[in-house]
């Protein structure tokens, strides 16, 4: 994500991908729901009013209205609102720098694993395949809100609320105005809002992820070498940063294969107050080789090996709990408490989580 892309949310009225205007009758359509259900208009044929939320997983504005969007459709449920939530984003035009506020991207299977986590009670809809539903609809951010009479015409298009930070109290509630206006037969007092938000991903922007391969692929990869001291002093983390520690080696398979995931890990997540640092166990006479690596990995965060080829002392320095199988994982708080130790294959949906979960760093601004 990045701010030039919030300035044009707030900004855009249409453009190449026009936003529904109020009056206009509720483009139908059929997608694919969480639950294996497939979705229409007329799954919510008996609804006196309809809200249609174009959201995400990834975006931070977007996770801070999850839980008034599951409180809201609590409590207009009995009184004939249906709320039904649509993910418009094409995955693939998604960078993972974008990524520094969530552990998940938007694909299908990662939908699901959020609508689980978060226990949605409203169908979360999948149609960032082809986009052919929010280019009828025209969101201009995520999250932006539609709401439908019973005639199914457009009463209120724009924001939730005027809140971003779901610890705040919201000063203007403008969907729950919009909505118990409609109840009431009342005319919505405000019809439409700015949205504030994400920018939808649209297909055309997968020409980012190319542009990005190149950029990553000119960061220059160091190897320097480290003293037991040197890596205590890592351990003590007196930094303001949640600090990632891999220790590894060519020589390990597991290592190997899951070394791309911290590559992934630390372009997600180091813009934020987050670092990764890698360190190698291969002998100090194989330098090269462990530079070699890192290299075709590209990977561009700190890179150390241990100075001399004394595994003991390698272990001890790093972690006594440590018996000294590889790979070997560490999250380290500020301030150098430990929070995470893991000897073997990390699960990285999990350790992006934990990461994203700390203090150091959440979910939202």
């Amino acid at each position: 994500m990045n701010f030039l892309a919030f300035l044009t949310s707030l900004m855009l009225l249409g453009g190449d991908h026009p936003t529904l205007p109020i009056g206009a009758t509720a483009p139908n359509f059929s997608l694919p729901g969480v639950d294996g259900k497939t979705y229409s208009l007329a799954s919510f044929k008996d609804a006196r009013v309809l809200v249609v939320v174009f959201t995400c997983n990834h975006c931070p504005t977007a996770q801070a209205y999850e839980d008034r969007l599951i409180q809201l459709t609590k409590e207009y449920k009995s009184k004939g609102v249906a709320v039904v939530a649509i993910m418009p984003n094409d995955p693939q035009s998604i960078r993972l720098d974008e990524l520094g506020y969530t552990d998940m991207g938007d694909s299908f299977n990662e939908m699901k694993r959020r609508a689980a986590e978060k226990h949605f009670n409203f169908p979360y809809l999948y149609d960032g395949k082809t986009e052919a539903v929010s280019l009828k609809y025209g969101p201009i951010a995520t999250p932006h809100v539609f709401i439908f009479d019973k005639a199914r015409k457009l009463r209120y298009s724009g924001r939730v609320d005027d809140v971003e930070k779901p610890t705040k109290t919201p000063n203007t509630r403008d969907t729950r105005n919009a909505i118990e206006a409609l109840l009431n037969n009342k005319q919505v007092p405000v019809t439409t809002t700015k949205v504030f938000g994400c920018s939808i991903k649209w297909a055309e922007k997968s020409d980012w992820i190319a542009k990005a391969k190149e950029e990553w692929a000119k960061e220059p990869v160091k190897l320097e070498t480290i003293t037991a001291d040197g890596i205590r002093e890592l351990i003590r983390n007196k930094t303001e940063k949640l600090r990632l520690i891999n220790v590894w080696a060519t020589w390990c398979g597991p290592c190997v294969a899951e070394f791309p995931d911290f590559v992934d890990i630390n372009r997600m997540y180091r813009r934020r107050d987050f670092e990764f640092i890698s360190i190698s166990a291969d002998e100090p006479a194989k330098r090269n080789k462990a530079l070699q690596f890192l290299q075709k990995s590209q990977a561009s965060a700190t890179n150390y090996i241990f100075n001399i080829d004394d595994k003991y002392k390698l272990i001890e320095a790093i972690d006594p709990k440590w018996q000294g199988a590889l790979p070997y994982t560490l999250v380290v708080e500020p301030g150098g408490k430990i929070i995470y130790a893991k000897e073997g294959p990390i699960n990285a949906a999990a350790l992006k989580k934990l990461i994203v979960d700390d203090p150091a760093i959440g979910r939202y601004y």
